[in-house]
């Protein structure tokens, strides 16, 4: 079974309510829309939860340059935090270089008014179904 938004099955993400706006040649684009449970105790969305929407947007722009893929592992992970977000954010992933095994992205989450709340780098290898490629 296949999320309604995405190609795979990613229980957390269906969790979180991620919605997926664009996914296609390297770019992926999402919403993200909190519930009280997402917030911290200062009522701004909690950073793990801005880390995993970072790691969603990061490695799904990997998974968009080969469709034959299953999945994508995170091998590396940075983040910096920028300000705070209470409401809707946006966000966008690229990846930006593809080596033999590994892709290399790096994106951000903003929140409606354009104001910057988070950039991320991640390193990624693709996982594909026993037999198939890499």
């Amino acid at each position: 079974m296949t999320s309604t938004n995405f190609d795979i099955l990613i229980p957390f993400v269906e969790h979180l309510g991620i919605e997926l706006i664009e996914k296609a040649d390297g770019k992926m684009r999402l919403r993200f829309t909190p519930r009280p449970e997402h917030l911290n105790s200062w009522n701004g969305i909690h950073g793990g939860v801005l880390m995993t929407l970072l790691d969603v947007a990061l490695g799904s722009a990997a998974r968009s340059l080969d469709p034959a893929c299953v999945g994508a592992t995170t091998v590396e992970l940075k983040t910096n935090f920028l300000s705070a977000a209470a409401d809707t954010v946006h966000g966008e992933g690229r990846a930006q270089r593809t080596g033999r095994s590994l892709i290399f992205s790096e994106g951000e989450l903003r929140r409606l008014d354009g104001t910057l709340v988070a950039k991320g780098t991640g390193t990624f290898k693709l996982v594909y179904a026993k037999g198939g490629e890499p």
